[in-house]
């Protein structure tokens, strides 16, 4: 069984320091040897290649763009009337993982429409969803990249996103049924909607293309205190045969670095995996 390939999300990770260079700097200095980040899009594609690359960093992961946040937007997948914005979008992102070498996206579904009955508009939504997912489908096979479709929690993180649960997106997924697309898998939030991590993890695994890790409820690192038994965890992952990154998606609860001694024992006691996307 191969040692787990961590990935850190500078958009979380070294809040302590300014802008995105400065935090992949960070990263590398660390030891991780690949990196995601949410929205790369205020600095130009090529700037945040040239800090990958001096870090020693592979860009794994970046997101579509959340659309209008001043308005609350937090992505336009599946969000009825921003169906253009979202191609938009998709382009953008497209543009970013050409230049950075990063073979996944992240398609962001979006919210309930602010006043909008979820149940009332889930149906016309997921059609939304389903039908940019097929264009983005196509898009992203032009680039042989990944599509990543990742529930969100409502109970705690983000009660008005649509896509919240591993059972509602692994039936997306069927429905449009395109091989370049897959599941997100973030610990934090299928533990908080649904449990049975053991049982969903082994059902879903097939599925995923890409996983994110942090505790529950504190959403802190994954040795702080908290429901999940990460040592467990990561031994499950192991053993289904997951060979995907990992993201460390958490809140640090002080220094970043200090807070990697999780990490750290993990890689001393499983050793170092290859690099690859």
């Amino acid at each position: 069984m191969a040692p787990l390939r961590f990935s850190a999300n500078v958009s979380w990770l070294f809040p302590e320091l300014p802008g995105l260079p400065a935090r992949l700097r960070a990263a590398g200095s660390s030891g991780f040897e690949a990196a995601e980040v949410a929205w790369p899009y205020a600095e130009p594609p090529e700037a945040v290649a040239r800090a990958a690359r001096e870090a020693g960093l592979r860009l794994v992961l970046i997101n579509t763009p959340p659309g209008d946040r001043e308005k609350g937007e937090m992505g336009l997948g599946a969000v009825p009337g921003r169906q253009a914005a979202f191609r938009e979008g998709l382009e953008q992102a497209v543009l970013y993982a050409r230049a950075l070498g990063c073979p996944r996206i992240h398609l962001m579904a979006g919210r309930v429409p602010q006043g909008a009955d979820r149940a009332a508009v889930r149906s016309e939504m997921e059609t939304v969803f389903q039908e940019n997912l097929r264009h983005a489908a196509g898009v992203l096979a032009q680039e042989n990249l990944v599509g990543l479709l990742e529930p969100i929690n409502t109970r705690i993180t983000d009660p008005q996103y649509f896509l919240d649960t591993p059972q509602q997106a692994a039936a997306i997924l069927q429905k449009v049924g395109r091989p370049n697309l897959q599941l997100q898998m973030d610990l934090f939030h299928w533990q908080i909607m649904d449990g049975n991590l053991t049982g969903n993890i082994r059902e879903f695994l097939p599925l995923v293309g890409h996983v994110q890790v942090a505790q529950v409820p504190g959403r802190g690192e994954p040795d702080s205190p908290g429901e999940l038994n990460f040592p467990y965890l990561f031994q499950l992952l192991e053993d289904e045969g997951y060979k995907g990154y990992v993201g460390c998606e958490y809140r640090p609860l002080g220094d970043t670095a200090e807070g990697l001694n999780w990490l750290r024992s993990y890689w001393e006691r499983r050793g170092r995996p290859q690099a690859a996307q």
